[in-house]
């Protein structure tokens, strides 16, 4: 997992091929202004989902405390404030059902050794050894998520 803003996303173009594609479009958006949706960046490789929803309770975002195996996830935080739980996959030892192949996603019933809050211009990259609850928080939380096929 990382946790930076993106005015030191640059660094960060080294450790995946697509990386700079994804902060560089998202450096192109009018971020305030985005609307809610899904875009497409490069077929297959990268995709965006943009939500703005009320912030949940711990207990509502831990009943999906997720993780990847076929995408790493961007998570940037636009407006509000956001609280996201996180484990080491190697270490939760209850995994909730089985891997849904078709969303890439699994579920967990551990709890989160850590949290941690993103405010606007804040991001976490999440791994697929990184279990995540992300959405923790009051009020509006407006965010952008970039999905970098692995």
């Amino acid at each position: 997992m990382i946790i930076d803003t993106l005015s030191n996303a640059e660094k960060y173009f080294c450790i995946h091929s697509l990386f700079r594609q994804a902060f560089e479009y998202i450096q192109l958006q009018d971020l305030p202004r985005i609307e809610v949706g899904s875009y497409v960046i490069h077929e297959n490789q990268l995709k965006v989902i943009v939500s703005n929803k009320p912030g949940k309770t711990a207990e509502e975002s831990l009943a999906k405390f997720e993780c990847h195996d076929r995408y790493i996830d961007i998570q940037l935080c636009i407006n509000g404030n956001e609280t996201i739980g996180w484990k080491p996959r190697s270490t939760c030892q209850h995994l909730k059902g089985s891997y849904d192949s078709e969303k890439d996603v699994s579920f967990f019933t551990d709890a989160p050794d850590m949290y941690f809050q993103l405010d606007g211009g804040q991001f976490a990259i999440f791994f697929p050894g990184d279990v995540h609850a992300p959405m923790i928080g009051e009020g509006e939380i407006k965010k952008l998520v970039v999905k970098v096929k692995i």
